[in-house]
């Protein structure tokens, strides 16, 4: 073909105007998306010839360009294909008006459909995720009985448990914990599970429960480099929830406690590790760092005696999550002022031995 011929023309798609499609979907259009403007199989298949105007990026979506995608484009495509065409083109919703005001923008709103893994976490604002024109994989997470292979760079990912999902640009996807256990099932590099893990708690968002929570499930926790990483993320966890109660006692300005103590009865049993201790309030403060494994429930009964032993004796005891301190630390600080200062109405509490842990 001489380079310089012009290239054939586009059909028009004029059966439904395309004013109302947003820029990136006038670019990227499933086959039936583009029967419903008039454009019949065999005129798809004519632009799509070698050199044509237009290319099958995946089975049954199209760009209506010739050069590469750009990210946006493969996105919204491997949702396209993950959503199937009937979904995909009802699934349309006004957004706002066109900026010259002649019309309405819209956005497809894909049902059961999600982005999840590596590609996610990118989108979420991760910084040791690969940057999406690098990604030969775009993980899409559908429900279980769906029938659809994976294709192309859409990599398809089954799940019976279908999390919310979590508007981002416009696009549907996975929560934090969700994409990263996607991502950690594909991950066989220690170091990289570890960056991804740590990232999540280090830059706010997840609570490590939260990320043990979904390995667990997705049963992870049989990989040895998974569970080393866990319990490094464990590990930056706690130290952030405890830098954030340092934080609420300062700027709250609540009494000084004794930090990181042991209590023990005289000639008895030891009590308990507590956080944070007011010897004078007969006041704790507890913070429950569990990570929901298989022995959850004997922690918690562990959790549980001992704040029922020590109320026994007199000492109020106050549980923390760090979820908590992130989100309403002010209202924390409430709670704890608020037993701070009832301790002058109660009984005195027995005395118990304060040791540093």
């Amino acid at each position: 073909m001489n380079h310089n011929t012009p290239l054939p023309p586009v059909p028009p798609l004029s059966s439904r105007p395309v004013r109302h499609l947003s820029e990136v979907h006038r670019r990227v259009m499933t086959a039936a998306q583009l029967r419903s403007h008039g454009v019949s199989s065999a005129e798809t298949n004519e632009q799509c010839r070698a050199g044509g105007p237009w290319q099958q990026f995946l089975p049954g979506v199209f760009l209506l360009h010739p050069g590469p995608p750009t990210s946006e484009e493969r996105l919204h495509a491997v949702l396209m294909y993950a959503a199937r065409e009937a979904q995909a083109q009802r699934a349309v919703v006004p957004v706002q008006p066109d900026a010259d005001g002649g019309g309405e923008t819209h956005r497809p709103v894909y049902a059961d459909v999600m982005i999840t893994g590596l590609a996610a976490l990118t989108l979420h604002g991760f910084a040791s995720t690969p940057p999406l024109p690098s990604l030969e994989k775009i993980d899409v997470l559908v429900p279980r009985l769906r029938r659809l292979r994976s294709a192309g760079c859409a990599r398809i990912m089954r799940t019976s448990a279908f999390p919310t999902p979590r508007q981002v640009t416009g696009l549907p996807v996975a929560p934090v914990p969700r994409a990263l256990a996607d991502a950690v099932a594909e991950l066989a590099d220690a170091a990289a599970v570890r960056r991804l893990l740590t990232e999540a708690v280090r830059g706010g968002h997840c609570e490590p429960a939260a990320v043990v929570r979904e390995l667990t499930q997705a049963k992870l926790l049989s990989r040895p480099h998974v569970v080393d990483a866990v319990d490094s993320l464990l590990a930056e966890g706690r130290a952030i929830a405890e830098d954030r109660l340092y934080r609420m006692v300062r700027e709250y300005g609540l009494p000084d406690p004794v930090w990181n103590v042991d209590l023990r009865l005289p000639g008895g049993p030891h009590l308990g590790g507590l956080d944070a201790y007011w010897p004078e309030h007969a006041v704790a403060v507890e913070l429950d760092t569990r990570a929901p494994r298989q022995d959850e429930d004997a922690l918690w009964s562990e959790y549980a005696r001992k704040r029922e032993h020590l109320e026994r004796l007199g000492i109020t005891v106050v549980h923390v999550t760090p979820r908590k301190l992130r989100d309403s630390m002010q209202q924390q600080a409430a709670v704890i002022r608020t037993a701070l200062m009832a301790s002058a109405d109660r009984d005195p509490a027995a005395y118990v031995l304060v040791l540093p842990r």
